[in-house]
Order: structure tokens, then C-alpha cells, then sequence
């Protein structure tokens, strides 16, 4: 089925708007549920949401897609923990826009496993985020907060994880690896719950409505959107559009969990988004149009 560029764009930005309302829901539900098992219940339903729609693919399971799917899972895991702990103790809107800077890290972990060094568009949006994540996480005295290192831990395996995908999936079927990733990130959630969390003895209507949202629109919904959104988008504006839920994720901070801006963090979250917007497309939406090729003399 193909669809036109203008559904495709708006998929896209129905994924950043879905995902960047995620952040404050998460943080509300917080309250009543803990990390782990928020995690565990949010993608056992996703997957067997997915499962559901896509059983077909599951015949393809084999050994090969057993084994990578538990790395790409066991990576997937740890992103989400570490960022759930981290948003735990920290606001929404600094938990968004510290995230993204996986964005920034790909290439630097891309070039471990390749050849390909990173480039200068590289370097600088690396330079621009350090500076950016300055201005969000050094308080008076040049710390950082527990929840904020937690929240860039949890950036660094989401690029990870981003490079076990590209490296894995070349050859595989993307549905029945997000698929596995998801019970993967099921499973090791469980595990970690039963290991280290105490189980509430009940669960409000709002938590479960909120778990509900966060299973099937920010994880299974979301992710269809972004995969079909991309399959018929360029790059660049898919990467830019994609990168407006950090913006989405202060926008509803502030309307719904009153996070407070001040300047600082303003500069801050505009440096890191700044950053995203290089290492994802050196800048081309602007160099292309003042390229010769587009302004033959």
C-alpha cells in the first residue's frame, strides 16, 4: 500500500505528538506504579497488540532472530529502564530533551563497530550537545542531578540500541524484530520487577488508562506511524519532524505538569535540538537549496 507524502509527514508528526505526550504521562503514573513493572505491562501489551496484527510473521521466528532479537531487546531494556528512573527524578521536559541526544551519539558508536569515522556535522552537533546538556544538568557547582545522569545513560543505550538495529536487521523482517524486542523488554522487566520492586496492592482507573495510552498509542501505534511515515519521507524532513518530540515533550510538560522554563534551560533545550537537527541532517534541507545544481548560473 502506498501512501502520499503528506500522509506520510503527518504519521510522523502524529508519532513525535503521540511519543512527546508520553513523557508526562509516564511521569504521572510514576506515582502509582514503579519503573519496572510500568515497563513490563506496557510492552507486554504492545507486543501481543503487535503479535495479534502481524501473526503471520511469526512463522519466520528462528534461532538466528531468537538471538539478536534478545540483544536488540536486552538494549532496548536498559534504555528504557535507565530513562524511566531517570524521569523518576527529574521533570518531563528535561527528560525529553536529554534523551535525544542518542540522536547526537549514533555515529560516534556506529564508528566501534565500522569503518565510517564521523564527520564534521558529527563533531559539531557533539560539541553544541555537550554545551546544551551544560545549560539543562550543571546546577551552581557544576553537578548534575541523579535523574538527569540517569536520563543520558539511558540516551547512550538508545544509540546503542539504534546500532544493534542497523547492524541486525539488514536482512530481517523490522516488524518481527520490534516484535521480539518488545517481549524481550517484557520479559527482562518482569525479571527486574519481581527481583527489586515491591507490587502495589491496587492500581487507580487513571494508572491503568494511563498504561493503556502508553501501550498501545506511544508504543504500537507510534511505532507503525514512524515506520510507515519514513518508508515514504526523505530523510532529512523525516528526521527533523521526528525530532520535534523533545519539543512536544516540554510543551506538554509545561501545560500539564507545570514544569518551569527559565532561560537557562531555554538555551539548553534550543542547543540540544539544534544538535539533533545537524547529526541527523547536516543541515541539507539548507545546503541543497543553495547547491549549483539547484541554482545553475
Amino acid at each position: 500500500m502506498k501512501i502520499s507524502p503528506k500522509l506520510a509527514r503527518a504519521m510522523l508528526f502524529g508519532a513525535a505528538l503521540i511519543w512527546g505526550s508520553s513523557f508526562f504521562v509516564m511521569k504521572n503514573t510514576l506515582d502509582a506504579v514503579p519503573p519496572n513493572l510500568l515497563l513490563a505491562i506496557r510492552f507486554t501489551a504492545a507486543g501481543i497488540l503487535m503479535s495479534a496484527i502481524f501473526f503471520p510473521k511469526l512463522k519466520k521466528l528462528n534461532r538466528t532472530y531468537l538471538w539478536q532479537g534478545a540483544i536488540i531487546g536486552a538494549l532496548y531494556y536498559t534504555a528504557y529502564c535507565t530513562q524511566t528512573i531517570g524521569l523518576n527524578n527529574t521533570t518531563p521536559g528535561k527528560n525529553a530533551f536529554l534523551t535525544a541526544i542518542y540522536c547526537v551519539l549514533v555515529p560516534f558508536l556506529f564508528w566501534f563497530v565500522s569503518k565510517k569515522r564521523p564527520d564534521l556535522w558529527n563533531l559539531a552537533a557533539a560539541f553544541i550537545c555537550i554545551v546544551g546538556i551544560g545549560f539543562v544538568s550543571l546546577d551552581g557547582n557544576f553537578r548534575i542531578g541523579f535523574g538527569d545522569a540517569m536520563t543520558l545513560v539511558g540516551g547512550f543505550f538508545y544509540a546503542a540500541h539504534m546500532v544493534a538495529v542497523a547492524l541486525f536487521t539488514k536482512d530481517r523482517d523490522a516488524i518481527l524484530v520490534t516484535i521480539l524486542q518488545f517481549y524481550y523488554c517484557a520479559l527482562f522487566s518482569w525479571i527486574a520487577h519481581l527481583l527489586f520492586e515491591d507490587t502495589p496492592t491496587s492500581i487507580g482507573s487513571d494508572a491503568i488508562l494511563a498504561l493503556a495510552f502508553l501501550a498501545v498509542c506511544c508504543t504500537a501505534i507510534a511505532m507503525l506511524f514512524q515506520n510507515v511515515g519514513q518508508k515514504y519521507t526523505p530523510p532529512a524532513p523525516a528526521a527533523i519532524i521526528l525530532s520535534l518530540e523533545s519539543v512536544f515533550g516540554v510543551f506538554f510538560s509545561v501545560i500539564a505538569y507545570n514544569e518551569q522554563l527559565t532561560v537557562r534551560l531555554i538555551l539548553g533545550f534550543a542547543l540540544i535540538f539544534v544538535a539533533v537537527i545537524i547529526s541527523e541532517t547536516k543541515l541539507s534541507f539548507i545546503t541543497e537549496r543553495f547547491s549549483p545544481q539547484k541554482n545553475p548560473q
